[in-house]
């Protein structure tokens, strides 16, 4: 079950996520320069650009995984910054998907769907159970619920990853390179994975090399480079008629 927020929540303005002039420093270095990133229900967008770029801290940015060291960030209308706010609640609300799966290897697929569901959301086993078997079937792993991590492949272990992040009815799910680490036959099935859930209305920001897929899937992309937005716009916008040089040049390499 998708939540209800992530086809029909959203602020006044229509944004569920809204982040603006985010800026992070890891010491002398500032790896995001005032950043804005704002985002719909409903809507799938790309985060594109060079390694270093600051794609993935961004994303780290919005969950506060990282502490944003300056700028506004908030969820259907809720101030994730402000100390008034109980974050560990807010981001049960935000699904994260990490590249390296990040999956537990002593726990079968079913515990590790279910870990945060007994744990965080305090379900009985039997509800959560009930819960995780029906988000690792939208992803096609319902047959390996009693697997290890160690059975699967790269992209059945993505699927399980994704399927942990559903099960927790989030509003939004950000994914940082969600297929860099698979071998290239495993990518194309967890694309179909994240265009399933694209259809059912669930609102993602991926950050990710995918330039076929995001040009075909995505409703908005941006262009980050040296932790700033160099250009964004609807995928056909960018990959049919980009406004600067440096995005057209971006593209044009990663092609090749």
């Amino acid at each position: 079950m998708l939540s209800q927020a992530s086809a029909t929540g959203g602020t006044a303005q229509g944004f569920l996520l809204e982040a603006l002039q985010i800026r992070k420093t890891f010491g002398q270095t500032e790896v995001l320069k005032g950043v804005d990133l704002q985002v719909k229900a409903g809507e799938l967008v790309f985060l594109i650009g060079p390694s270093g770029s600051g794609k993935s801290t961004l994303l780290r940015c919005c969950n506060r995984l990282e502490e944003p060291t300056a700028g506004t960030l908030k969820l259907d209308g809720t101030d994730l910054l402000s100390r008034s706010t109980d974050i560990n609640q807010m981001r049960r609300k935000i699904g994260m998907v990490f590249q390296s799966f990040n999956l537990y290897p002593h726990l079968t697929v079913m515990g590790n769907v279910t870990l945060a569901l007994r744990k965080v959301m305090k379900m009985q086993k039997a509800e959560a159970e009930a819960r995780a078997l029906e988000n690792l079937k939208l992803v096609g792993m319902a047959e390996k619920a009693s697997s290890y991590p160690s059975q699967l492949s790269g992209g059945q272990q993505q699927r399980v990853g994704i399927a942990r992040s559903l099960a927790l009815e989030p509003m939004l799910i950000l994914m940082d390179e969600p297929t860099s680490a698979l071998d290239p036959e495993l990518v194309d099935s967890v694309l179909e994975v994240i265009k399933s859930l694209r259809d059912r209305g669930m609102t993602m920001v991926i950050a990710s090399h995918e330039m076929n897929f995001a040009r075909n899937a995505a409703d908005r992309v941006v262009f980050l480079e040296n932790g700033l937005v160099v250009e964004s716009g609807t995928a056909e916008q960018i990959f049919s008629d980009a406004k600067h040089e440096r995005t057209r040049q971006f593209l044009r390499q990663s092609r090749h």
